[in-house]
């Protein structure tokens, strides 16, 4: 495993939740990483990591490779991929997001 992928595989096990998107949570630097954002905050999410995968081209590609994913954002619940923005929708709508970020502790509910 390269020092990129143990980097990635540490920061999803060692964080409740972890959100790699183009930019920060402050400023989004895509339409799909801001969005990813705004149903993270919807959901009470309190505590969030997030990795600017556009300060590290070995991270951006390596974070694809890792989730066998081809799109950011990614996110990623008790180390567990979820899915991209257009998933987080879909789960925000049915309730699942909540609970799961509810079940993570990140909510602070």
């Amino acid at each position: 495993m390269s020092t990129v992928q143990e980097f990635i595989s540490n920061t999803v096990t060692q964080n409740p939740v972890v959100l790699f998107m183009k930019g920060t949570a402050q400023f989004p630097q895509c339409g799909f990483s801001g969005k990813a954002i705004q149903l993270l905050k919807a959901n009470g999410l309190k505590q969030l990591i997030t990795v600017n995968v556009l300060e590290d081209a070995e991270v951006r590609q390596a974070i694809k490779e890792f989730s066998n994913w081809p799109t950011i954002p990614q996110l990623y619940v008790k180390g567990e991929f979820i899915g991209g923005s257009d998933i987080m929708a879909e789960m925000h709508e049915s309730g699942e997001l909540k609970q799961l970020l509810d079940d993570a502790g990140a909510t602070g509910g």
